[in-house]
């Protein structure tokens, strides 16, 4: 450790919010939300981990705002009068961040009547003085002030969200002035968040510019009589008063009594026991474990990091039956080769080749599969050992300078056997997009493994020691690794500064690319063994993994859309929401911007007074779907036309337009990108552009699908699951008169009429219809209401007839929420979980929503996983009888939709309607039969 004392003092106020803003709701097992508390621990752990690789702290300490009301609201009682208060579910967190502070075993600093930017400018001012050097741990434009040196004693600041220091350089880049005069900018500008007046229309640019030119706040104001006329000269005269105020105001207090003497923040290492026993009580399992086993910390020895502390005093929490991590050493990125010849890339191969598996990852200049160029392939064969080899880096230009790298060619001819090989097992994180990049490079990588698609079918719903229920690489690498992997905007910069990757150099490239290969191959080893452990493996290997390249190889077939029509569906779009306008504004009697919610709410509820308007904490009406619904439902003209409007404005720039720019140039196709994890049922979603959203039943869905068009000399063939939902619900819940009908062939919603109400007819079927679907998602009397129009106790007693009637149905409902209670998560048929961990939530609202949402899960889960296994099952059909030829392009709800020659649409649809009836067979024997109704045309609004 350094001789020189070096003190960190770190904003911990500013962290508490950080980290509730960034981690979604968490609670403990006794039920306290505590999402802010483990991201606050994560900050403090990864602060404490950074300092470890730089030149550490002799001394830190944490410093806290104590309440709201400081000695500055005694001067200026509108001081920060506008800030909202702290959101209910972060109150009860505010202790337990302390708690958390003190399991550190570090100072934790906080005082009556003062900010958390007074107690850190004394204690730094205090600690300079005695010549030690001085680092806050925030980003707070207030605290940049402070910077500076004295006597030798500097005193600088740390952003740890940029890992970034700042000094004086950096404050004058941002203020255009030195730090001693950053007050007095901030005196003339003001500060909208802490209700600091400044001055009336002077912004940054103008404060710097005055204060740079005349050197100090005093000498501006000063000047101001002899300036030329002008709004400025008059804002000065006018709002002198307020500057000055406003200058007391931001002037941080530096002779505050030190709460505790700067000697007892000398840090002489954290006691695990104290940290374990709170990481134990609040279920944070990943920390715990990375306490105990030091995984995902630096290699030597500090006085400050816990994870090298080691600890056996508590025993991690079950969380489910998760399995522990493999024993790894932690990522150490120097560690990793950039490989830029052809006799080290032999190497490698050959070394991937003997050890039979290995994890590959690709970088490329575009997220956009289909388009994107590749620039660099990095592969693993084990912890820390890992290499990136460059193909395209050195820029566009011609002219530029392009490092040493193996000739693109070259190297794609030496990895295409290794990748095709069906003797090694590539491993990928979201493998799909890096197989459509190989693709049209012509390699063909299989088999695979993909982590994201494990991460899916462990965990789909679950939240695991509050790091969010996504599965993301940088997300997954946290929450099971306890690693924070390299950012994107790290190595490439954000907005006008950043550059392609194509541009990194290759240090850098190198270490960021070669630990995602890494990253990947330790989530694998992680996740694959659970699999096996916690019943993952059917579905995973049944339906998930090889769907990926049967998804991978649609995205790149694409499908043909007309131009011409979607500008004409554009240009009739147009005209007609600019038809509704003029009729929605007579009926307002003036003029408004109908896409406003906040103009909307006020003519609805204040001019026109429907009654039932509420205001949000915006202070605006809601003027959402249910709103405009229940006003169409009362009468009121003006809601109908704005929900007309809204819908033709919604298609309008999600598809008409979008589509017309989302076709690719190169292919003259569009090329939808699906997600395998985006929807936590398995169903697929899509997106750039998005197909599933389109209305189905609709006229204008209709016309919109009827610009989705098959290339010359072929046709477009849908094949569509028939009540697939509703048959799996009467096998499900075994009804026996719902599964003659579907195997009599009956009309299930006029069964139902019959049932329900005696007879059949068009409005008792309708009514039939509706309710057939909205048990199955667990709707309320008053949802049903709201659906039929009618009132909640006769919508009850059609609840009560339809679980008379079909007594299973409401036993699957009553069974399915009971084991959801008890075990947290629902299955399908086929084994996919997926978890509800707010259904024993004492919310109302997180409740009931997660137990309708259990009703329906297994249900639609399993019929997403029957249409992957059609999927997985239809190319290779099609090719035995000689039909290889035919493409499958879409998939959308229940629905596929193939392109092939007009010929062989018989022969197809033989096949393909055998395939998609039998796909649950044989791990599934169903007591109902799968209807599939195919159609074919010129379009896929004829198909359908």
């Amino acid at each position: 450790m350094a001789d020189k004392s070096h003190l960190y003092l770190v904003d911990g106020s500013a962290y508490i919010f950080r980290a509730y803003h960034r981690l979604p709701p968490l609670t403990d097992p006794e039920g306290t939300p505590v999402g802010a508390v483990y991201g606050y621990t994560t900050m403090l752990w990864k602060l404490a981990e950074d300092l470890d690789k730089a030149e550490g702290p002799t001394h830190l300490a944490v410093i806290l705002d104590k309440g709201s009301y400081s000695f500055r609201n005694d001067i200026y009682p509108e001081y920060k009068a506008h800030r909202p208060d702290p959101p209910e579910d972060l109150v009860p967190q505010f202790p337990l961040i302390r708690d958390a502070t003190r399991a550190f075993s570090l100072p934790c600093i906080e005082e009556a009547g003062l900010e958390a930017d007074d107690l850190i400018a004394s204690y730094a001012r205090a600690a300079q003085n005695r010549g030690w050097d001085v680092t806050i741990v925030s980003s707070d434009k207030d605290l940049m002030q402070l910077v500076g040196e004295k006597d030798g004693a500097r005193i600088d600041m740390l952003d740890t969200m940029k890992s970034a220091r700042i000094y004086r350089d950096e404050v004058e880049e941002k203020f255009g002035v030195q730090p001693e005069l950053v007050g007095d900018v901030l005196a003339l500008m003001g500060d909208s968040v802490d209700n600091i007046p400044g001055i009336y229309g002077v912004g940054p640019k103008t404060a710097s510019k005055l204060i740079g030119e005349h050197g100090s706040l005093t000498a501006a104001l000063d000047a101001a009589p002899g300036m030329k006329t002008s709004k400025l000269k008059e804002r000065l005269l006018e709002g002198r008063d307020m500057a000055e105020l406003s200058r007391v105001l931001v002037t941080l207090k530096e002779d505050c009594d030190l709460p505790e003497p700067l000697d007892d923040f000398k840090l002489d290492g954290v006691p695990p026991e104290p940290l374990a026993a709170f990481l134990a009580k609040h279920g944070f399992t990943s920390l715990l474990k990375r306490l105990e086993t030091g995984n995902g910390s630096p290699g030597r020895t500090t006085d400050l990091n816990p994870a090298k502390q080691g600890t056996q005093s508590a025993p991690a929490s079950e969380a489910g039956n998760r399995q522990p991590l493999p024993d790894m050493p932690p990522i150490d990125r120097s560690a990793y080769e950039c490989v830029q010849t052809m006799d080290r890339l032999e190497h490698w191969i050959v070394r991937a080749r003997a050890a039979r598996r290995v994890a590959v990852d690709t970088e490329t200049d575009s997220l956009d599969a289909i388009r994107a160029q590749l620039v660099g392939v990095s592969l693993a064969l084990g912890p820390n050992d890992a290499c990136y080899i460059p193909l395209g880096h050195g820029g566009t230009d011609m002219f530029a300078e392009k490092p040493d790298q193996v000739e693109r060619t070259a190297a794609l001819a030496a990895l295409k056997p290794l990748l095709e090989s069906d003797a090694v097992l590539k491993i990928f994180h979201n493998g799909k997009y890096d197989l459509n990049v190989l693709a049209r490079c012509g390699i063909m990588v299989a088999p695979i493994d993909d982590t994201m698609i494990m991460s899916f079918d462990l965990d789909a719903g679950r939240q695991l020691d509050g790091i969010g229920g996504g599965h993301g690489m940088d997300e997954l690498a946290l929450r099971h690794l306890g690693h924070t992997c390299i950012a994107f905007k790290e190595v490439c910069g954000t907005g006008k500064k950043a550059i392609p990757f194509g541009e990194v150099p290759l240090d850098k490239a190198t270490e960021y690319a070669a630990e995602d290969a890494d990253v990947t191959l330790r989530l694998h080893c992680h996740l694959k063994p659970r699999l096996a452990t916690e019943g993952g493996t059917r579905v995973y290997q049944r339906v998930d993994r090889p769907l990926v390249p049967v998804v991978a190889m649609m995205e790149r077939h694409g499908i043909k859309v007309d131009r011409a029509r979607l500008a004409k569906l554009s240009d009739e779009f147009a005209k007609e929401t600019s038809r509704l306008e003029g009729e929605i504004h007579q009926i307002a009697g003036q003029e408004f911007t109908v896409g406003s919610p906040k103009q909307l709410g006020d003519i609805l509820f204040d001019k026109l007074g429907y009654k039932g308007g509420r205001k949000g904490k915006s202070g605006q009406y809601s003027t959402d779907q249910a709103i405009l619904e229940r006003l169409s439902g009362e009468g009121a003209g003006i809601a109908d036309k704005v929900l007309e409007w809204r819908q033709l404005a919604k298609l309008k720039s999600t598809y008409t337009d979008a589509l017309q720019e989302a076709i690719n140039p190169e292919t003259g196709r569009v090329h939808t990108s699906y997600s395998l994890v985006g929807a936590q049922t398995g169903r697929l979603s899509s997106t750039d552009p998005n197909l599933q959203n389109i209305p189905i039943r609709t006229e204008i869905g209709r016309q919109i699908r009827d610009a989705f068009v098959a290339d010359a000399g072929n046709v477009l063939l849908a094949a569509d699951y028939s009540q697939i939902e509703l048959r799996l619900a009467a096998h499900m819940a075994d009804v026996p008169s719902l599964k003659d009908a579907f195997a009599n062939g009956e009309d299930i919603h006029a069964r139902t009429a019959m049932e329900m109400f005696g007879e059949v007819n068009r409005d008792t079927r309708g009514r039939a219809k509706t309710i057939n679907f909205a048990i199955l998602y667990g709707i309320s009397r008053w949802g049903l209401a709201g659906r039929l129009g009618v009132e909640s106790d006769e919508a009850q007693a059609m609840i009560d007839t339809y679980f008379q009637r079909f007594p299973g149905i409401q036993r699957y409902i009553l069974e399915t929420q009971e084991i959801v209670r008890e075990r947290g998560y629902s299955e399908t048929l086929f084994g996919r979980k997926t978890w509800f961990p707010r259904i024993t939530s004492k919310n109302q609202a997180e409740r009931q929503g997660s137990e309708r949402a259990a009703i329906n899960a297994p249900i639609q889960g399993t019929s997403a996983d029957i249409i992957k296994r059609a999927m997985v099952r239809m190319m290779p059909a099609l090719e035995a009888a000689g039909l290889g030829h035919v493409r499958m392009l879409l998939q959308v709800h229940d629905e596929l939709v193939f392109e092939l020659p007009e010929g062989d649409v018989a022969a197809a649809s033989t096949i393909i309607e055998d395939v998609m009836a039998q796909a649950a067979r044989p791990a599934v024997q169903l007591t109902v039969p799968l209807g599939v109704e195919i159609g074919t045309g010129l379009s896929w609004g004829a198909a359908h």
